[in-house]
Parts: C-alpha cells; structure tokens; sequence
C-alpha cells in the first residue's frame, strides 16, 4: 500500500490511511530476502530478473525492504530455486510472506514446481531486438508445457 507523504512545506492533518502492519510485514520478509540474497553469490539477482523474466531494477525493488512493493506470490518458487533457500530460510520467508498477506499464498499451492531451464543464443546487437526473442522463447516454453500437459491428460 502506498504511504501518503505531505508536500513541502504543507501541513497534513489527515490522518495517514495506510496499514502499517502490512507494511512492516512485507519489509520483514523482504529483509530475509535481501540477506539471503546478499549472501549468496555475485549474479543471483542478475539470474533472478532472468528468471522472472524481468529487469534487475525490478529484481532491486523485490529485495528492497525501503519499497513497500509486495511480492507477486506466483514469484515465490522461483525465488526460493534461484536464491536457493535452504529448508529454514524458506520456512522463516513463508511464515513472514504470510503474515503480510493472509490467504495470498494459497491460490498458488495446486501449482506444480517449475525448473530454470538456461539457452545461450547469439546476441543480436540490439536490445529490442534481443528482448522479442527473450520473449518468443518464453512463450514457446509456455506453449509446450501446455502441449505436453494436454497429452499426458
């Protein structure tokens, strides 16, 4: 939820509207997030954008406890496979995950776990241009999952 911050030199005498528990829980789980983050090794949140499929400034703001962004719970397993969590670490991250946001999690829990499957392709020279196919390889991968699903029903 987004803090409402007064402007220069006003006074604000609305009371602040945001839920401060919730916010304090995310920040709680985004520290472990960061800690664990920092202590592994150099490149995680380079190949944790790669695997979400995002940039690193995104990567940034999920590991930010400053930033009261929550994170998407369908990010979770990724997570947990690139960061490698151990068994308590995941344990501590999901108690606090919950306590932020009740409920969020289970939607998720029918989902098969997922692997980080890496390609190395040529670059193109040219980031739009890199990032479309980026983008076609995830949605042929999305594809063929759905296929293989299909013929094992």
């Amino acid at each position: 939820m987004w803090l409402k911050r007064p402007s220069p030199g006003s006074i604000c005498d609305e009371p602040d509207v945001s839920d401060s528990g919730t916010s304090n829980d995310v920040a709680e789980y985004k520290r472990l997030l960061q800690v664990i983050c920092d202590n592994r090794p150099s490149g995680t949140r380079g190949r944790l954008a790669l695997a979400l499929n995002t940039n690193r400034s995104f990567v940034s703001q999920l590991v930010n406890p400053a930033y009261a962004m929550p994170i998407p719970a369908q990010h979770l397993q990724t997570i947990f496979e690139v960061c490698h969590f151990s068994p308590s670490e995941r344990a501590l991250f999901i108690a606090a995950y919950d306590r932020a946001h009740p409920g969020r999690r289970e939607t998720l829990e029918d989902e098969k776990p997922t692997r980080l499957v890496s390609l190395r392709i040529p670059d193109l020279g040219n980031p739009r241009r890199n990032r479309a196919i980026d983008d076609l390889l995830a949605e042929y991968a999305r594809h063929l999952i759905k296929f293989v699903a299909a013929q094992q029903s």
